[in-house]
């Protein structure tokens, strides 16, 4: 079983391939950012395995190829054509990633030390070397595994110029020519700390400033075979920075040009691939019925009425619903395909509302049992949120125990309670009111519990009352009651959320568009996607 992080590497590498690839980007730009993590192919290959058992419903490695349909492919799928079928989406979520992430980078990583994977590689590596100082030391010395090494230095370094560098270029190659230090190997005439020194000045020339401390110690370094191999070590280092410089720069133009590459490219895959929008329109049809269901139960049909009339139903509502199905998902099963680009920040908000909800029912419980002994204690429920906050961290993990979180919370908010009312010299909580509260606190988790329900409803309201605004609106919503001890991280989280969702429509409204009629309007004729999105 490959590890984790052999499947990070994996799909930073073919993202960073297959975008920039896609862009037209100098082929500068590609060598650097795919020098930054190297994947041998057999890796590749047992990656891609890997997200098949972890994914097999689509994956933004591994997708559309292996989803669900009624009848079985016919032929077997080759690697080059899981590559190929992988390629579009693969652009697509990198591009998508650069430009909404402001902290997406390449980060330099390694096997943990002590795992299988770092041991078999600190073995082979120190074998390497070992074998390479051992050659060195001979009498004659034997240099070719050493100019091999120089060679593929020499390689490293022409990746980091700039077009029209020809002059260094030029120097390097002759410096580092592998033929002429073959033909000194021969007559035993290398210089091979000269050249070292060479590697190391021309590296301090090309180098981030943040290198500067390395290359330091480069120089101090008097062992020629360590020398090499933390030569070898910075040059990686100075990869990753070179492809992060690469997505820095790419950034403003994935920005200005976003909205037209993402549905462009998602275009491309509904071509090659027609049950690309599956899951999507499966996610719609969902929607449409909780609605249809919600207007069957709110009202009923006035006598005299045509009962065999279809209720009328608005696309933007359906839509809307179906966004707010997503802070209620259950991530273990795949999203719509047009969210996978931002699944992540998703979930994430899907996990802070969570958290939010458990506050904000425990500031009403509080506040409901004894509010009358604290009315006069200023911003007392915001005490009660950093008693809560802290316990509730983490509350996500499946190893997290969120009752046993509610019982410490409970114990310390009547601690807390007893503590303001004899501050006051007023009598404190007697043990049924405390037993009680710590009660009603500690059954927050329980399924349908009153004030739980309570609490969702209105981030729901809260939430559909934000998609309901005019996308160029900056004002918020009315904050539903309840909610007021969480207001802040609330607009917060809201306005992320309808970001994440007007970007969305803007992209895939036409793709949206056609599904609904087809739903909705089953009659009507299909025609190409339309060019204009829903609005809200």
């Amino acid at each position: 079983m490959m590890t984790r992080t052999a499947i990070q590497i994996l799909h930073a590498s073919l993202k960073a391939q297959l975008l920039l690839a896609t862009l037209n980007i100098q082929d500068r730009a590609l060598t650097v950012i795919l020098q930054a993590n190297p994947v041998p192919q057999r890796c590749v290959s047992l990656c891609v395995e890997r997200h098949q058992q972890l994914y097999p419903w689509g994956s933004p490695c591994v997708l559309l190829p292996f989803r669900n349909s009624a009848s079985p492919p016919k032929t077997v799928i080759t690697f080059d054509e899981l590559m190929a079928a992988a390629r579009n989406l693969t652009d697509l979520t990198l591009a998508h990633e650069i430009a909404v992430n402001a902290n997406f980078c390449i980060k330099h990583e390694d096997f943990p030390q002590n795992s299988f994977a770092g041991t078999v590689k600190q073995i082979v590596h120190k074998a390497f070397w070992d074998h390479l100082e051992s050659e060195l030391n001979e009498d004659p010395p034997e240099y070719e595994h050493a100019i091999k090494l120089f060679d593929e230095i020499k390689e490293i370094l022409l990746s980091f110029l700039t077009p029209g560098a020809n002059r260094i270029h030029n120097q390097i190659c002759e410096v580092l020519d592998t033929d002429l230090i073959r033909q000194q190997a021969e007559h035993n005439a290398v210089d091979i700390h000269g050249l070292a020194n060479y590697i190391i000045n021309t590296m301090a020339k090309l180098c981030a400033p943040v290198r500067d401390n390395d290359i330091k110690q480069l120089k101090a370094t008097d062992n020629i075979v360590e020398l090499l191999r933390q030569i070898f070590r910075v040059l990686d280092l100075m990869k990753v920075d070179m492809a992060n410089y690469t997505i820095q720069n790419l950034r403003p133009y994935l920005q200005r040009n976003l909205v037209d590459y993402e549905r462009t490219k998602f275009q491309e895959i509904l071509e090659e691939t027609p049950s690309a929008l599956d899951l999507t329109t499966e996610w719609i049809k969902e929607s449409i019925e909780d609605e249809l269901s919600s207007i069957s139960d709110e009202s009923s049909s006035p006598p005299g009425a045509d009962s065999s009339s279809k209720p009328i139903i608005s696309p933007t509502l359906v839509l809307n619903n179906g966004y707010l199905k997503l802070l209620q998902w259950d991530y273990r099963k795949t999203v719509p395909e047009t969210l996978i680009t931002d699944e992540v920040r998703l979930q994430e908000l899907r996990e802070k509302l969570n958290q939010l909800k458990i506050i904000a029912c425990v500031c009403l419980i509080t506040n409901n049992m004894v509010g009358a002994a604290i009315v006069d204690v200023p911003d007392f429920a915001d005490q009660l949120k950093r008693i809560s906050v802290p316990l509730l961290e983490g509350m996500n993990k499946k190893t997290f125990d969120l009752k046993e979180a509610l019982n410490a919370i409970g114990v310390q908010i009547c601690s807390k309670v007893n503590r303001s009312l004899t501050e006051r010299g007023l009598p404190t909580l007697n043990e049924e009111m405390q037993s009680n509260l710590m009660g009603q606190i500690a059954h927050i988790v329980e399924e349908n519990n009153p004030v739980s329900s309570l609490i969702d409803k209105r981030i729901q309201f809260f939430m559909r009352s934000l998609l309901a605004l005019p996308s160029f609106q900056k004002c918020m919503p009315t904050m539903p009651g309840g909610l007021s001890v969480i207001q802040t991280e609330m607009e917060f989280i809201g306005s992320q959320y309808a970001s994440i969702v007007n970007f969305n429509k803007q992209v895939y409204g036409p793709f949206y568009a056609n599904i609904l009629r087809k739903l909705l309007f089953p009659e009507a004729p299909m025609g190409k996607a339309e060019t204009e999105t829903p609005t809200t």
